[in-house]
């Protein structure tokens, strides 16, 4: 008899949870025998809404209990649950909620002036409880989910997960979790959640920490160091600008920290320096994932693993590295890597040209460069479209912006190229400095020349107090190179 569809697994670990606290928010506590009555009480409200297999659902939630519920709910009555996450422009939310969704979630009082029907948290909930065990819609190749791409490198696009995939992926089955995971696991007893349980990194985390026990806690307002010392929180998501912050704050100003057990870094590249820093500064609580949008985890390095290796790939997961011409290489040679899992998406909704151009023979090309050691340990080393063309000839971003960062006066770097009249392409570098510290920048240029050549050299170095970010957290370039001609001697 084949298995229910997803969310049996997560609606399993709720009955397990029965009287233990999964979330906690503010001064209220809801066990996992609650969770699973807003579960039902929300399924139920949205087939009273005639929301059912295939209809598409968008959540416009905060980070609540019910937003939770909601979630798990949508797919418990076979909907396309659609994220929509905080900071998304006019535009970019009505290109989203034109694409075959039927209704808004919301816990507003009312929806966008453009979302096709909305239906709020407080309507569903006051629908009468269906009574009985609650019934599964989900048909296995139907799509469950949408998850927007962060957009730091273009336009957001919306990654199709099914039914099928949701329930091979190994999230909320602890016998399926691969050593680095299980380690984590052990971590999760308070997780700090904030911005959306939209996010694919946020929510899939919040199951792991309910599969392992632990409690999801809502940090209002997510500011680090306080956060965590408010909320004796063992674990949390962090991007790579905000892991610098914390750093630079527990080094001038150190607060209690001693809950700490786990950062799960997330969204970009940590310089294997900087992750030496972040280790000596905050303990061995650093785990960087590596994966996308479209494949889900597809790495993790533990703080025990060699830095700047992201870990080992779990058996469940085929990772190749080929060459430009496609063919496969052999470890310590870089090359694109190329991956297949269990619970990748199908391709991407409504865009059949770019997901023939990605989603390739059951393998999804990530666009990123990087090699096997000879222990199978996975390391980055770029992307193949973070290039700049100089003289004709492809440089990549990524070890123009590791040269800098060997600075002992930098803190971050970010390259980008722009149009010259001259090389066709030229380097364009964003630094932040360490606190206190004043820069060289011809030493910088000169440092890049002699580790990369000419070539790489920047044409203009601007120093920044801080990256600009996208909505997900990722540096975003786009900005940077929109900031490019303003500058007009490399000093500004």
């Amino acid at each position: 008899m084949p298995a229910e569809p997803y969310p049996r697994s997560v609606l399993d670990l709720l009955v397990a949870a029965g009287n233990r606290p999964v979330f906690e928010h503010g001064a209220r506590t809801v066990t996992g025998a609650q969770m699973l009555g807003l579960v039902r009480r929300f399924a139920a409200g949205l087939r009273a809404a005639a929301i059912g297999p295939g209809d598409g659902l968008a959540m416009m939630l905060g980070v609540t209990p019910e937003a939770f519920a909601a979630m798990i709910a949508g797919y418990a009555v076979g909907a396309r649950v659609v994220g929509v996450r905080p900071g998304l422009s006019d535009s970019q939310l009505r290109h989203m909620l034109h694409q075959d969704v039927a209704a808004v979630v919301t816990d507003a009082v009312t929806g966008p002036e453009h979302a096709p029907h909305t239906l709020t948290v407080s309507e569903l909930l006051a629908a009468p409880d269906e009574g009985g065990p609650l019934h599964l819609s989900g048909r296995p190749h139907d799509v469950a989910r949408l998850v927007y791409t962060s957009g730091s490198t273009g336009t957001p696009k919306a990654c199709a997960q099914t039914y099928a995939a949701m329930n091979a992926a190994w999230t909320a089955r602890p016998a399926a979790w691969p050593p680095a995971i299980r380690e984590l696991a052990s971590r999760l007893e308070r997780y700090l959640v904030f911005g959306s349980l939209s996010s694919q990194v946020m929510m899939e985390y919040g199951v792991l920490t309910l599969a392992a026990g632990g409690t999801m806690v809502v940090a209002d307002p997510p500011a680090f160091p306080d956060a965590i010392t408010k909320y004796r929180a063992t674990a949390s998501v962090i991007t790579v600008p905000r892991l610098y912050k914390l750093v630079a704050a527990q080094r001038s100003a150190p607060g209690d920290l001693s809950s700490l057990r786990a950062l799960m870094v997330s969204g970009s590249p940590l310089a294997a320096s900087r992750l030496r820093e972040a280790l000596d500064v905050l303990g061995p609580v650093v785990f960087q994932g590596y994966g996308q949008t479209e494949t889900g985890t597809i790495s993790m390095a533990t703080p025990s693993d060699v830095p700047p290796s992201v870990g080992f790939p779990p058996d469940v997961i085929d990772v190749v590295i080929r060459d430009a011409g496609g063919k496969q290489v052999p470890a310590g040679v870089d090359g694109e890597l190329y991956v297949r899992t269990p619970a990748q998406a199908i391709g991407y909704w409504a865009e059949p040209a770019q997901t023939a151009e990605v989603f390739i023979d059951g393998w999804v090309r990530t666009r990123d460069l990087g090699h096997f050691d000879e222990d199978g340990r996975l390391y980055l080393v770029g992307r193949t479209r973070d290039v700049i063309i100089v003289n004709a000839n492809l440089y990549y971003a990524g070890p123009i912006e590791r040269a800098l960062a060997t600075s002992p006066d930098i803190a971050e770097a970010y390259v980008v190229g722009a149009p010259d009249e001259d090389t066709g392409e030229a380097v364009h570098a964003f630094v932040v400095s360490v606190a206190g510290r004043a820069l060289d920048l011809g030493s910088l240029r000169t440092l890049v020349r002699e580790q990369l050549g000419d070539a790489c050299m920047p044409a203009t170095i601007t120093v920044i107090d801080e990256a600009p970010l996208t909505p997900n957290g990722k540096p975003d370039k786009r900005l940077l190179m929109a900031a490019v001609p303003r500058v007009a001697d490399g000093t500004a």
